[in-house]
């Protein structure tokens, strides 16, 4: 796999380490237990996969190639390149521009956009409508097109399966940039739709084993408004199904979903998985630490409004106390802890929420990990203030040369 141009600043000397020896001894990726590094007053678990995934790669160096061969231009992104606030932060600070937020709402009008401006396509893609309006203005919308080849080969599998008359369903979050530039490309190979969760599915499924009885039709329209193709017709358009997903889904409700519509097509369905290498990896490495055990508590370091690093926090919080935070700022000197909660989509704060691992007998464990937008040097920092609150006599460099040491001994 390519390397890519990334800002020194994103970077972890200490998390490329770990990572690096893990590959040379693992480059098959068949071992998703977690790394253990003990330092003396608590033991850290890293998963095994997590940080910027090929497509977030490409898409930085390609956003920072366009600031440094356009000096004096002006440089708009789409929306927001990745959900990282930190990267999106550091690209407006050198003067990049958003012509839309994450749902899709003007914030610079296009009437403004002028044909010598720069415009840069974020990994998750455009729609072709949207498309349509950046090639009326006459700007170069392809030279910079950051669209994430994973996100890409959706779009391809969407048209192979309209050219065979299947209607795409797209398990994907209705409001997120991806499935709204998918939703495009589907609906212009054929019919599409979208949905949500498994209870969707459900009530979908619910709806097509009934199809005929009377009012239907408009409950159909009511829950699906805004995500069914122009003329979709739930008597006809649900026979043969295909199923496809945005890239950063849970990839065990991806087949939930896609069980439950094949058995209620009355045709054939055509059913693949097509979630993005990094996604199964980091939801493999996650469940692999939490198989292993040992974690009294878990740290997921990621953007608020970035699907995967949800979805994480997600499997995490199912048998750990999970902590769901943007950065090493949201851990407090007094103990207190800022953090998102993904259910009530607010941020809220924890008191002592490291307290019980102080009272504890033994060395506690935390495990730590990140979603695939998210910099590796933002995970660093965050661990050296977890080890500054356990006031760690261990140096991080002792530590790591001791860990490589005994993992290339076994």
């Amino acid at each position: 796999m390519r390397s890519f141009d990334i800002p020194d600043h994103f970077k972890s000397p200490i998390i490329s380490k770990v990572k690096d020896k893990r590959k040379e001894l693992d480059a098959r990726k068949l071992d998703f237990s977690p790394t253990l590094l003990d330092f003396g007053a608590v033991k850290i678990q890293l998963a095994r996969h997590f940080g910027f995934c090929f497509g977030v790669e490409n898409a930085i160096e390609i956003s920072y190639k366009a600031i440094f061969e356009n000096p004096g231009k002006r440089v708009f992104l789409l929306s927001q390149m990745i959900h990282n606030p930190e990267v999106n932060e550091d690209l407006e600070s050198r003067g990049v521009k958003f012509l839309m937020d994450t749902k899709g709402r003007e914030l610079t009008p296009l009437k403004e956009v002028q044909p010598d401006d720069i415009i840069i396509i974020p990994a998750f893609g455009a729609s072709l409508e949207m498309e349509g309006k950046l090639k009326a203005i006459g700007v170069d919308f392809k030279k910079y097109n950051t669209t994430c080849p994973f996100v890409e080969r959706v779009w391809n599998r969407a048209y192979k399966l309209g050219d065979k008359d299947y209607t795409v369903i797209i398990h994907g979050k209705p409001d997120h940039e991806e499935t709204r530039a998918t939703f495009s490309h589907a609906s212009n190979a054929g019919a599409a739709l979208v949905v949500a969760d498994i209870g969707e599915a459900l009530a979908l499924a619910s709806l097509m084993a009934n199809k005929d009885a009377v009012g239907v039709e408009k409950t159909f329209s009511e829950m699906f408004k805004g995500r069914a193709s122009a003329g979709f017709n739930l008597s006809k358009d649900l026979e043969n199904i295909g199923v496809v997903n945005q890239t950063t889904m849970i990839a065990s409700e991806t087949q939930e979903i896609a069980d439950v519509l094949k058995k209620a097509a009355k045709g054939s369905a055509n059913t693949k998985d097509t979630l993005c290498y990094a996604t199964n990896d980091n939801q493999k490495a996650t469940l692999g630490a939490l198989d292993e055990g040992g974690a009294d508590l878990v740290i997921v370091v990621g953007g608020y409004n970035s699907s995967n690093t949800s979805h994480i926090v997600e499997i995490c919080e199912k048998k750990k106390p999970t902590f769901f935070i943007r950065n090493e700022l949201e851990i407090k000197e007094d103990g207190v802890i800022d953090h998102f909660d993904i259910h009530a989509q607010a941020h809220i704060s924890s008191e002592g929420f490291m307290s019980e691992l102080f009272d504890l007998e033994r060395v506690p464990t935390i495990l730590l990990t990140s979603g695939a937008s998210c910099p590796d040097a933002s995970v660093e920092r965050v661990l050296h203030k977890i080890l500054a609150r356990f006031d760690c006599g261990n140096d991080v460099d002792s530590v790591l040369n001791n860990w490589a040491l005994n993992l290339g001994s076994d």
